[in-house]
């Protein structure tokens, strides 16, 4: 597929954060600038954190829009995380200060949004404005766990940034769940319960 098809925005959107036990789930939609190549856009698991945060810088520079979106944890516990990964791109692409004609999704499952949607399984190894919104994403998410490490230490959050590592289930049963951790998730409801 390529970008011609359509008219002039095309938005890649992806999300960070299902499958964590505490935090939110952070989306990013972005519209590249055609005369502002960046070099080097992947998946950004298969990037280095170093690499990951310099190429976030370059996006934001040089993209023609970008935005974030998010879904909070009672909203994850409230909807389920499928929906609310999708609520949080549709944010994402509502806070685009240029509103795409088309948006390419990651994934098989796309949030409601006013253009045509495409979505597409490992898009952010296949289309460059979905990496690009994979990169910043995880970016942001990463540094808010590193924040949330300040406040709740003992939970490991700067290593794991919440997902389901064995130390953070060890942290979950000696100190307990915290209020950024998502009551719906097998794990920390076995943490509330004494198991």
């Amino acid at each position: 597929m390529t970008v011609q098809q359509y008219s002039q925005f095309i938005a890649g959107v992806d999300e960070v954060g299902r499958g964590p036990l505490a935090g939110p789930v952070i989306a990013a939609a972005v519209i590249l600038d055609p005369d502002n190549q960046i070099d080097g856009l992947r998946d950004s698991k298969k990037l280095t954190e170093k690499r990951r945060q310099q190429l976030s810088v370059i996006i934001q520079e040089r993209a023609a829009s970008f935005a974030f979106g998010r879904a909070e944890v009672e909203e994850i516990d409230e909807l389920n995380i499928l929906h609310a990964s999708l609520l949080a791109m549709q944010r994402a692409v509502l806070a685009l200060h240029i509103q795409p004609d088309h948006a390419l999704v990651d994934g098989n499952r796309a949030p409601a949004l006013s253009c045509s949607v495409t979505t597409i399984i490992k898009g952010d190894d296949k289309e460059d404005a979905i990496a690009a919104a994979s990169i910043i994403a995880k970016v942001k998410r990463d540094q808010e766990m590193l924040d949330l490490h300040q406040s709740f230490p003992d939970y490991g959050f700067d290593r794991h940034k919440g997902y389901p590592t064995r130390l953070h289930i060890q942290a979950l049963q000696q100190h307990g769940v915290t209020i950024h951790h998502r009551r719906s998730f097998r794990p920390v409801r076995e943490a509330l319960s004494g198991n």
